[in-house]
């Protein structure tokens, strides 16, 4: 049986949700792999909520990605099957019940490369994804406009953490109608991007949207602010290796980094709050 590490068993989420899953993980990776004839190969990595063993079947390598089954494990692997490759990692096979995925096997994150390396790759992605969407995907513009009606009581909520006249720029220049169809990744940061050998680095753990593709040019940035000496040429160098709009895309990192930071507020983050102050204050007019 593979060995968990204890990083991951240490997790607070355990806590609350997941500890019979996470007990019989071993079990199901073990499992998984007498039916798809895979062979564990190496040390378990994991993310916030998943394992990925390195595996495999009949001299081809893979890894065997394992998480809590649900809505989330659907929602990726139909991802992963539109994208089919192009700027994703393969999947292989999915049992979506199991939470089991067969993907390719990737190498180092971008993570370790320098951010202005980083950023320009994360930037040459969003345009690399940005294929024709799925008709049924959701709409960056609904999510959007559903998301800004919540952002003023929240704000109320919390105390108004912060300026009022930062909350009416966000709400001014919420992007909430969009003619783009294009395919947008949700979740893009350099965690989520690892070094392949089909093409130099390769995205996972998708979230799949339609419409406009500055949707998480936000998270590009806030992910490794504490890395750049000077935020504006991080943000232009993001706009000009995906071709975006300058002005159009720093009215979504602005939007993004609010909603985020309410967020981050309402859930007891510290950190990400200061650096979604310094990123609206390094891009208001």
């Amino acid at each position: 049986m593979i060995e968990l590490p204890d990083e991951f068993l240490r997790m607070p989420r355990w806590w609350t949700e997941g500890a019979d899953w996470l007990r019989e993980l071993p079990r199901a990776v073990e499992r998984q792999c007498r039916q798809w004839d895979l062979t564990v190969v190496g040390a378990v990595a994991h993310g916030s909520n998943a394992v990925v063993v390195p595996v495999t079947r009949r001299g081809e390598e893979f890894v065997l990605r394992m998480s809590p089954p649900g809505q989330e494990v659907a929602e990726q692997t139909w991802a992963l099957r539109w994208w089919a490759g192009r700027g994703m990692a393969h999947l292989y096979d999915a049992e979506v019940d199991a939470g089991a995925m067969l993907l390719e096997r990737l190498s180092t994150p971008l993570t370790t490369r320098p951010v202005d390396e980083a950023v320009a790759v994360l930037g040459q992605l969003m345009r690399r994804l940005a294929v024709p969407a799925p008709a049924d995907a959701r709409s960056t513009a609904d999510i959007v406009t559903t998301r800004s009606a919540q952002l003023e009581p929240e704000w109320e909520r919390l105390g108004r953490p912060f300026e009022e006249a930062i909350l009416r720029e966000a709400l001014r220049i919420a992007p909430t109608e969009t003619t783009s169809t294009a395919a947008v990744n949700g979740d893009l940061h350099s965690a989520q991007v690892l070094a392949g050998t089909r093409e130099p680095w390769l995205t996972v753990d998708p979230v799949l949207f339609q419409g406009d593709i500055e949707y998480d040019l936000g998270r590009v940035l806030w992910t490794r602010l504490d890395e750049m000496p000077n935020i504006i040429e991080y943000f232009d160098s993001a706009v000009r290796e995906a071709a975006l709009d300058r002005d159009h895309a720093r009215d979504w990192v602005i939007w993004r980094t609010v909603d985020y930071w309410l967020w981050g507020l309402s859930v007891g983050l510290t950190e990400d709050p200061v650096r979604c102050a310094r990123l609206v204050t390094a891009l208001s007019r």
